[in-house]
């Protein structure tokens, strides 16, 4: 049996499990799909422990995505992203970003094109995932922050990037052709980091923010006419990139969409 998981800390609000499993059942795949919580000062223990005793693959989530970057051999992608949330343990232990295909994949699921310029909103974990992600597609990126000198900082790390602060999102998205909110707004309360003004019916919006399923920058993206994706597409494809790494085998996304809405 082979055994794949999830480690970070805390992991018990996690989805992936059941939606690991759907994919292994569906493809009569033996394998679990268990959750590890070490404690913060233990993942380089941890991930050489998980190697030594077999365990064929790890997503790793919060507080360990970029330390992870730093106790495995990182992909290109993930080396420039900083982050890793799949470990491979085929050989020697291989990390990947799969947020970032997991945007790419959940924009080309609703058949927009991957070109033209974009807005990424936030800088953090998700924003340097989406940024990177976008412009690997050639796309031009402008990075909007809160706290300005990180999403400079952030452009600085990506060809003919831009940045700058949330009062010039209005003036950025006039031309835009896709937009990102890779912040937290949206989640606990009924808020959105773009107002609803600078919205327009040629834009391709993604929110990152999976729970509420609608948030309220994709109503307001709705009500204008632009295309709205849903976070839990990106969710779903970062696990499906992983389920592919690790088994090699072409996932059963419906599958996983059922079991990952189900758990949601």
């Amino acid at each position: 049996m082979d055994v794949f998981g999830l480690i970070g800390n805390p992991v018990g609000h996690s989805v992936s499990p059941p939606m690991h499993e759907a994919a292994y059942e569906r493809l009569g795949v033996d394998a679990r799909y268990v959750t590890f919580e070490p404690s913060e000062d233990a993942l380089e223990r941890a991930i050489e422990g998980a190697d030594a005793l077999g365990i064929d693959g790890l997503n790793v989530t919060i507080p360990f995505k970029e330390r992870a970057a730093n106790a495995v051999v990182p992909d290109p992608l993930a080396d420039r992203i900083g982050a890793v949330n799949t470990i491979d343990f085929d050989g020697e232990p291989t990390g990947y970003n799969t947020d970032a295909a997991g945007l790419v994949r959940a924009f080309e699921h609703r058949d927009v094109s991957l070109s033209g310029s974009a807005v990424v909103v936030g800088a953090g974990g998700a924003g340097r995932a989406a940024a990177f992600a976008l412009a690997e597609e050639g796309v031009s990126v402008h990075v909007a922050n809160r706290t300005v000198e990180r999403a400079e900082s952030l452009a600085g790390e990506l060809p003919g990037a831009t940045a700058g602060g949330l009062p010039e999102l209005g003036e950025r998205l006039a031309g835009a052709d896709l937009l990102v909110n890779a912040t937290s707004v949206g989640m606990d309360a009924d808020e959105t980091p773009v107002p609803k003004a600078a919205l327009h019916p040629d834009l391709a919006v993604l929110d990152a923010v999976y729970t509420p399923p609608e948030t309220r920058l994709l109503r307001e993206a709705r009500s204008v006419g632009a295309t709205a994706i849903e976070g839990v597409w990106m969710l779903l494809f970062q696990g499906v990139e992983a389920f592919e790494i690790w088994t090699g085998r072409a996932a059963p996304v419906d599958a996983m969409r059922d079991a990952l809405e189900a758990a949601l």
